[in-house]
């Protein structure tokens, strides 16, 4: 009788840990859509010049701006299912490289129509590129380190707001094609993801479970008016000066700075209290850029303007994170990418449609002042919702 042969015991590697390095480079990742919304806009005026006979110039233009925040909005979902069913890390590095290909191209081509082409294939990689880099967070970390880098992308991206616009603007002094030279950052990034970035769990899926829609909705309603808050200060800010007489664009660049900076902070008072829970940060956050709001619009003298814009920029700081934790805390592995595209959607289509909402209510109430004071009496309205749809803890 032969004897029976046993398998061979099976060899396990232990699960990788990520360290700061893979931190630091998903959030340097994730600041490539703020490239893409910021690098622009200090050069818009001269490529309006430089393509002043094409039809339809004054509509293209802005068009070229928006674009990508719309394409962010539409696809992400779709990213997030990519993300489900081929892995994380494969979609990160072919996003990356053609976010460089498809963002230095306007550095080469003479129509306006293929430019912002371009710029809406800036926008699909940047869909890709977020919803990886957010969903590969959610899975190297977990508690409070998960709360920490979560913190910290936001962070990041507002820093980075700060500095691209500055750096678009001075690039821009040699031209307005110059500053799309800054794309090429992409491709060590590309790099980087290729030599330090892993796939956490295996790369593909034929058959995914069905997703949970109705757990991801309330987050992803409310994420939607989060955008439409995180987005008013912004684009608002250069209005709400010269109605209060104050013209100069050193004085508005500089609050539209603090704006941004501000924004860090409340990343960072994330980063350290996020464990309090998400009730309770999602009430702070809404109640102190409901505040913010209310000031901003209503304020005359500068200082207080700034103080307006401040609290408005730490709450949206505090609020985005404390949405996305809401929205991913109690996803599976397979289904963490879908759940990160629709949040990244939500969030963007929000951002898209923020200044035509407020056109709109700007034109119902009597004017700019009146319709941000309605979206902070809403912000605070938000606040009874979240007490009534967010879970204790």
């Amino acid at each position: 009788m032969a004897e029976a042969v046993m398998p061979a015991p099976t060899m396990t590697s232990p699960p990788r840990a990520a360290t700061t390095l893979h931190g630091v480079l998903l959030c340097a990742m994730s600041c490539l859509s703020v490239l893409g919304a910021v690098l622009l806009a200090p050069v818009l005026p001269a490529i309006e010049k430089s393509f002043v006979g094409t039809p339809g110039v004054s509509v293209l233009v802005p068009v070229a701006l928006t674009i990508p925040a719309l394409m962010i909005g539409l696809l992400s979902p779709f990213a997030g299912s990519i993300v489900d069913r081929v892995g994380r890390r494969r979609l990160l590095i072919v996003a990356l490289v053609a976010y460089g290909f498809v963002g230095m191209a306007p550095l080469v081509l003479d129509s306006l129509p293929l430019i912002v082409v371009t710029r809406a294939g800036v926008g699909i990689t940047e869909a890709a590129i977020m919803t990886c880099c957010t969903t590969l967070i959610v899975d190297y970390y977990d508690g409070a380190a998960r709360v920490r880098w979560l913190g910290m992308q936001t962070v990041a991206a507002a820093l980075a707001a700060t500095v691209f616009f500055g750096v678009g603007g001075a690039l821009g002094a040699n031209g307005w094609r110059t500053p799309f030279w800054l794309y090429a950052l992409a491709f060590p990034l590309a790099v980087a993801a290729a030599a330090f970035i892993w796939q956490p769990a295996p790369t593909a899926r034929r058959d995914l479970p069905a997703f949970p829609f109705k757990v991801l909705l309330a987050p992803v309603l409310v994420t939607v008016f989060g955008g439409i808050i995180f987005y008013a200060p912004i684009v608002e800010v250069s209005y709400v000066l010269d109605a209060a007489g104050i013209t100069s664009t050193v004085v508005i660049g500089a609050v539209g700075a603090a704006a941004s900076l501000s924004t860090a902070v409340g990343g960072i008072v994330f980063s350290r209290i996020g464990t309090l829970g998400t009730r309770r940060l999602l009430v702070a956050a809404f109640s102190t850029a409901g505040a913010g709001l209310v000031l901003f619009a209503l304020a005359r003298p500068l200082p207080l303007i700034v103080v307006g814009i401040v609290l408005a920029g730490v709450g949206t700081g505090l609020l985005l994170p404390s949405l996305l934790t809401w929205a991913v805390s109690h996803l599976e592995f397979d289904e963490r990418g879908r759940g990160t595209g629709l949040w990244t959607a939500a969030l963007f289509i929000g951002d898209f449609i923020c200044p035509l909402l407020v056109l709109a209510a700007a034109g119902v109430l009597g004017g700019l002042s009146a319709a941000l004071v309605a979206l902070g009496v809403l912000s605070f309205v938000m606040v009874a919702v979240t007490r009534a749809v967010v879970p204790r803890g």
